[in-house]
């Protein structure tokens, strides 16, 4: 069970939410806090003071005032109005991420929400009453409204959700649950969309990932090193503690342990004094993107236990402050970074791939099979990986670079992080298929070399890979086999290979 209290929750905890179904409460202690917030609403309503969002209109409209009758349809009126999306629905797991991470923000106690709201959207969660969220339509300023607001329709009974494998009206889905919807009150439909919740879900899951990729990339340029039989001297401690960036260090690290005992990595070389950039340059290279990943996941970390809406009610000094903690800014830019990055890890592995399948570079057999013009081999799987490469080249380009005013010009620069968001896990997707690539034909390299003299680290690997994917003899399908290792990094299958062996890698 995980506690929310809008200060602990972390990526683990959402990852275990959304993959592992771990159930979720609400802090008890903390919920003292979001009484008090409410209180001071509530308070501010019977005062009439306008307040942006309780008593007004939204964006261009707030000089525009509401009559305390109409001050619930307003928040009603806020939710439908805004669930303007359109295109492919997220992903189940990045609603659900969505969810976790607003009932986690409107636990902090400065949005003026009633708890059983709050409730509400836990017990969703815990239930699997999933909304149905088209995936376009947020600018990411005024935190994601479009996603937000179509996530919170089925609150009221509106809008559609996934339950028990199938699509039904929101109401419908609450009421197979068990569960009843919500009449919005004073400031509520407001605090449930003003959030970069939708952004933060996409950050959440694709750093988490990101990591099981920078692992992998490192295990997959270990097998390449030895299948291509590398220079040792391109890992050796003493030359990283001459640049000590951390994440050099840590893949440097790295490749040493995973390449330990080998014997096909070796100091002999028949006329070869340094190996291509590729090779030689793995640690920096990955270590650069480590450093990133770093950075991607300190942002993230601190924007899932944040204040994201507005306004802000302080309910101990009876302030009530318009701001614009719901900016997307400092998550788009983290979610551009995190795609060049995981773009780049896609870059140097496809080199490796060409340098494996090219005979001129390898000196083993035409794209690593024998028989080679009657069979193509793996030729086509580096055309794959060039597609790929290039396709994250185009996804690559920073979406947080743009931004066009809406609302009237009241909100003139946006950030656009939700296309920085969905960007970046399309380019994740595209890595993790090109490692793949990568896996196949380093352990199909491999069946050229002496397999006595690899690492135990890599001879696991190569094993493990073996009893679900046969040396290819003659030409077959190759996308079930892409696919098949797709799945066991995405699952950390291959990472755990090697922890299991040597301990675990950073």
């Amino acid at each position: 069970m995980i506690y929310l209290n809008g200060v602990h929750l972390s990526i683990k905890d959402v990852i275990a939410v959304v993959r592992n179904d771990l159930q979720v409460a609400l802090d008890p202690d903390q919920l003292e806090l979001v009484k008090q917030s409410r209180r001071q609403v509530e308070k501010l309503v019977r005062r009439g003071d306008p307040i942006y969002g309780i008593n007004t209109g939204f964006g261009k409209l707030a000089d525009t005032s509401i009559s305390p009758s109409n001050v619930e349809k307003l928040q009603r009126n806020l939710i439908l109005s805004h669930s303007s999306g359109v295109g492919q629905s997220l992903s189940l797991e990045i609603v659900k991420a969505m969810m976790l991470l607003r009932a986690n923000a409107l636990m902090k106690g400065y949005s003026g929400i009633r708890a059983e709201v709050i409730q509400l959207l836990i017990d969703m969660v815990n239930r699997s009453v999933i909304p149905v969220v088209p995936a376009q339509g947020s600018v990411g300023a005024s935190g994601d409204l479009v996603p937000l607001a179509h996530m919170s329709a089925v609150l009221i009974g509106e809008g559609q959700a996934f339950y028990n494998n199938q699509v039904m009206p929101g109401r419908e889905a609450l009421m197979e649950a068990g569960l009843e919807p919500v009449v919005l009150q004073s400031k509520e439909g407001l605090a449930l969309i003003n959030g970069t919740q939708n952004m933060t879900a996409h950050g959440v899951i694709g750093i988490y990932d990101a990591w099981i990729l920078m692992k992998t990339a490192d295990i997959a340029g270990a097998l390449t090193m030895e299948a291509l039989q590398a220079l040792p001297n391109s890992i050796d401690e003493r030359v990283h503690i001459l640049r000590p960036h951390g994440g050099q260090m840590v893949s440097a690290r790295n490749l040493r342990r995973i390449l330990s005992g080998s014997k096909l990595v070796s100091s002999l070389s028949n006329h070869r004094v340094q190996d291509a950039y590729s090779l030689r340059c793995i640690p920096q290279v990955h270590g650069a993107s480590r450093d990133v990943l770093q950075f991607v996941e300190k942002t993230i970390e601190t924007e899932i236990n944040s204040v994201t809406d507005n306004p802000i009610i302080f309910s101990h000094d009876g302030d009530v402050i318009s701001a614009g903690n719901f900016h997307g800014q400092p998550v788009a830019f983290a979610l551009d970074f995190l795609g060049i990055t995981l773009g780049e890890l896609g870059n140097i592995s496809e080199r490796r791939i060409e340098r494996m399948v090219n005979p001129q570079l390898s000196g083993l057999p035409p794209f690593l099979v024998l028989d080679s013009g009657l069979n193509s081999g793996y030729m086509i799987s580096q055309y794959t990986a060039a597609a790929l490469v290039s396709e994250n080249k185009i996804l690559a380009h920073p979406a947080s670079v743009d931004s066009i005013p809406t609302s009237a010009n009241q909100e003139d620069h946006v950030s656009m992080g939700a296309i920085a968001a969905r960007k970046m896990l399309r380019i994740l997707t595209n890595v993790r298929n090109i490692l793949s690539i990568e896996i196949l034909c380093a352990c199909q390299a491999l069946e050229f070399c002496d397999r006595s003299k690899l690492a135990s680290a890599t001879s696991s690997v190569y094993g493990f890979i073996r009893k679900q994917v046969p040396p290819l003899t003659e030409d077959r399908c190759l996308e079930p086999e892409i696919r098949l290792v797709h799945d066991l990094i995405f699952s950390e299958e291959i990472v755990n290979i090697v922890d299991d062996c040597i301990g675990k890698i950073d």
